[in-house]
């Protein structure tokens, strides 16, 4: 697929932040059950083998709407959370979670915490006192006085959350409906400016939504371009549609077609990509022919943005779910990404698609 000009409608002035962690507090009473961040590469079916469980348990602990399809940086419960703290924690005690930071030692945390190095280790099994990495998260008992003294937030219902990629904590804040000011208490964040990919907060668990989920919001966008997607629902409805039927993340999916579109079929590209999805006449028999075994018409919407989610999957699953690469396939195409990576010209569209995902969320 040759380089293209997307339809791009964002915010001005929005600022991806970046950076750097703070310890993660978990509640007392209840104690985290194990969980694996994704690293490129990883599979559902790698991760089940090399933990002992199976695909269908992890499928059905974390919910996952496709099997074949787990990003980088998305965190995998392999066991549901325990009521009770793990053994040698006794009732005169607490649990909080601590997920470790550069130059962190277990003596310095024991100290931190009012406990003990032995007390750490018996309570993560740890093989070796003497290791841990960062961003490990760590089981601390500590003593309910200690424990009492500190703030609220650790008595507070969370979940962990994994920072990706062009994501900043106002995002993070306003998809999780909380606020940034509760984040950086949660996470005694001393610098909530910054925030690093992969890095692993918590946020404030939040009750059950009544009513159907949408899967997107319009919310963080100026108001004419609130207007203009509203305008254009049935084909918004549509990507959604399609994007649940192929597991990929519906935010994505209308974000890729805002930034090659804005939503409308009509749109024909100078180098002659077509519709929604702007798939190419050639692109669109490809995508026919080796992915969905099935007739495209670039023509009818439907059709078009079956094909362009198809065709998004694909990149997803040819680069283990590292979205920037997938994305500049999608924009340079596939072979120009595997023998020449991303090209300097993609970054700004990769960017914008980012950015639009983010404001896109639930």
């Amino acid at each position: 697929m040759r380089l293209r000009r997307g339809a791009v409608a964002t915010s001005a002035g929005t600022l991806a932040l970046v950076v750097l962690g703070g310890p993660m507090l978990a509640g007392p009473a209840l104690a985290a059950g194990p969980t694996v961040v994704v690293r490129p590469g990883d599979t559902l079916g790698g991760i089940a083998a090399r933990y002992g469980t199976s695909v269908a348990r992890l499928v059905a602990l974390n919910q996952i709407p496709n099997p074949d399809l787990i990003l980088p940086g998305q965190v995998v419960m392999l066991a549901p959370p325990s009521a009770a703290g793990p053994s040698g924690n006794s009732a005169s005690g607490s649990l909080v979670i601590h997920v470790v930071r550069p130059g962190e030692n277990l003596t310095g945390l024991a100290a931190s915490y009012g406990t003990s190095v032995a007390a750490i280790v018996r309570a993560n099994g740890l093989a070796n006192p003497n290791w841990i990495e960062i961003g490990q998260q760590l089981r601390i008992p500590v003593a309910v006085s200690a424990s009492a003294s500190r703030p609220a937030a650790i008595a507070s219902p969370s979940t962990p959350y994994v920072v990706r990629a062009g994501e900043t904590l106002t995002g993070i804040a306003r998809r999780h409906g909380t606020t940034v000011e509760a984040l950086v208490r949660l996470n005694h964040l001393l610098r909530p400016g910054f925030i690093r990919v992969g890095q692993r907060i918590l946020v404030p668990a939040v009750r059950a939504r009544s009513g159907p989920q949408t899967g997107w919001s319009t919310e963080g966008f100026p108001a004419a371009t609130r207007a203009l997607m509203a305008h254009r629902a049935v084909i918004r409805d549509l990507i959604a549609d399609e994007a649940r039927r192929a597991g990929v993340p519906v935010p994505l999916a209308l974000a890729v077609a805002w930034q090659e579109s804005g939503w409308r079929q009509r749109v024909v590209s100078s180098a002659g990509a077509v519709g929604v999805m702007q798939l190419l006449p050639s692109t669109a028999e490809w995508v026919a022919d080796s992915m969905l075994h099935a007739p495209i018409d670039i023509h009818s919407p439907r059709s078009n943005i079956r094909g362009g989610v198809a065709l998004l999957k694909h990149y997803l699953l040819r680069y283990r779910g590292d979205l920037r690469r997938a994305l500049a396939a999608y924009y340079q195409g596939q072979g120009a990404v595997d023998h020449h990576g991303i090209f300097p010209v993609s970054r700004p569209y990769i960017a914008s698609i980012l950015l639009l995902e983010e404001l896109l969320q639930p």
